[in-house]
């Protein structure tokens, strides 16, 4: 593993946690007819990741994705970064490939409901199941001549315990500051954003149909750790006032 490679995968990983949806790859399954070849089938889903940056998908048993999952696990997921440029192929944009396995972790059910208020409507219905896949590998594209394929072990952030234990107690302590840290994150002053989670590399805000994220400068390990970033960010926002 080389510098280039985990600074190649910090970046698309950024770009994955800073999503709020994703376009859904799967292998539609041969059954209408009895015995079709199978076929690519894309599909809109909603997004989340977890501490490690495994990505967080909510799905419905009816819905045709979650068929193609139960009989081929195997599936891709695209991150667009590239929204407002005149050019978008000079964007960014990240292919994740992985397996999705269901898991029923109240914490990870937590975390997407947190990123996703409306999801709370329906979480919990019989028919709902929440899935965290398994990375393989990364194709990122940076644009035009910068692409990389990531592997695992430069994608997949090695989070440990601390935070995630602490998550539900750190949001609460933090959401009065949630508006000045989305001052900081988006450049723009507004009021009612809400802090939905805290991992070790930032912190996602959520004010209605939009989100925003901000990074820490550097990963954080414990609760301390997180104390002494969050206060570095908000002496940059005072600063930023002057």
């Amino acid at each position: 593993m080389t510098i280039e490679d985990v600074k190649t995968g910090t970046v698309a990983r950024r770009l994955l946690r800073a999503a709020d949806r994703a376009t859904l790859a799967t292998t539609l399954a041969g059954r209408e007819p009895v015995g079709a070849e199978p076929w690519p089938y894309a599909s809109l889903v909603l997004l989340a990741c977890d501490h490690d940056a495994a990505p967080l998908l909510l799905m419905s048993d009816l819905a045709e994705h979650s068929k193609n999952v139960a009989a081929d696990p195997r599936a891709a997921l695209l991150i667009d970064g590239t929204a407002g440029r005149v050019d978008p192929l000079t964007g960014p944009r990240v292919t994740i490939l992985g397996t999705l396995e269901k898991t029923a972790d109240p914490r990870l059910q937590a975390r997407f409901v947190a990123r996703h208020p409306s999801a709370a409507l329906y979480a919990d219905f019989a028919d709902f199941h929440l899935y965290r896949v398994a990375v393989t590998r990364a194709h990122f594209v940076a644009g035009f001549g910068r692409i990389h394929w990531i592997e695992t072990a430069e994608f997949v952030f090695d989070a440990g315990p601390g935070l995630a234990d602490a998550e539900e107690g750190l949001v609460q302590q933090l959401s009065g500051k949630a508006d000045r840290l989305a001052q900081l994150a988006t450049g723009r002053r507004a009021e009612d954003w809400r802090l939905t989670g805290v991992d070790p590399e930032g912190i996602d805000l959520r004010r209605e149909g939009a989100v925003a994220r901000i990074e820490f400068p550097a990963p954080v390990r414990s609760v301390d750790d997180l104390a002494a970033a969050v206060d570095g960010l908000l002496q940059k926002a005072s600063r930023r006032k002057k």
